[in-house]
């Protein structure tokens, strides 16, 4: 009797562990047919820390990044806020949202070129685009007015021609479409504005005409802008043409405190 009762609990376990084998057989090849999704899988540490940047209209928050060159990070300010800070300000005000600054990364006499190649190679930079919504930037400054800035002694220029002081303006404009390209490639979802170009050279009577090249560089640059549907413009060519004594601090380049709060209004306007 015990004999048979001990074959008998063997048969049942036998039965049990063959089932539990083929229901776990079964999962195995649901898995391997039909994967989870990254989002039903937990997805990668990557994937769960690091926010996707969404239209600008549809974020609960505005994450702003600023790159580019002195006037983007707001040399000449007094007030130290430039046109960033400003428009942080403007932007809460009219969205209602917070806006969160994931940095401004802009640097004092950076080039296109130089952008270019951040945007290219540095990792930290790449991954902070990815992660923006908004982003702004200014450029070509010191690829246009290098020379002119040169020879600035702070109280009058020295003899530069209009040529000499716009530098190699066709190079300068392709190295722009790089890296508006890149912005592009790194994040097509983040709206994108581009500071444009002044002549803060304007009551100098022999440089007037660099306002023409100016232009023309502006032009290229917007046309390089509107290639994506999220990039855009802010013109500011005439808020210092004829405002050149009030709206720019003492080096006669960059704006002071109410030039860049007429340029962080400009940026607004441009959304």
């Amino acid at each position: 009797m015990n004999s048979r009762l001990a074959w008998y609990l063997i048969a049942v376990c036998s039965v049990i562990a063959t089932v539990l084998w083929l229901t776990g057989l079964g999962i195995t090849a649901m898995d391997i047919l039909v994967p989870a999704s990254a989002s039903e899988a937990g997805g990668t540490e990557e994937t769960r820390t690091a926010p996707v940047a969404t239209p600008l209209e549809q974020a609960e928050e505005i994450r702003l990044l600023a790159l580019g060159d002195s006037l983007t990070k707001g040399t000449g300010d007094e007030t130290g806020q430039g046109y960033v800070h400003r428009l942080a300000e403007g932007l809460k005000s009219r969205y209602g949202k917070p806006v969160s600054m994931l940095g401004n990364l802009a640097v004092n006499g950076m080039t296109a070129t130089e952008l270019s190649e951040r945007l290219e190679q540095d990792e930290i930079v790449q991954n902070t685009v990815r992660q923006a919504n908004l982003i702004v930037f200014s450029i070509g400054g010191n690829d246009l007015f290098l020379s002119a800035r040169a020879k600035w002694n702070g109280r009058q220029l020295k003899a530069v021609s209009v040529d000499e002081l716009t530098g190699d303006l066709e190079e300068a404009a392709g190295r722009f479409r790089s890296i508006t390209s890149r912005l592009h490639a790194l994040n097509p979802n983040a709206t994108v504005v581009y500071m444009g170009l002044y002549n803060p050279f304007f009551d100098i009577d022999e440089l007037r005409d660099a306002s023409l090249k100016i232009q023309l560089w502006n032009k290229q640059a917007y046309g390089a802008l509107h290639e994506f549907p999220l990039m855009r413009m802010a013109p500011t060519f005439d808020l210092f043409e004829d405002r050149i004594i009030e709206r720019l601090s003492s080096d006669h380049f960059h704006p002071n405190g109410d030039g860049y709060e007429k340029i962080a209004s400009r940026m607004l306007d441009a959304l």
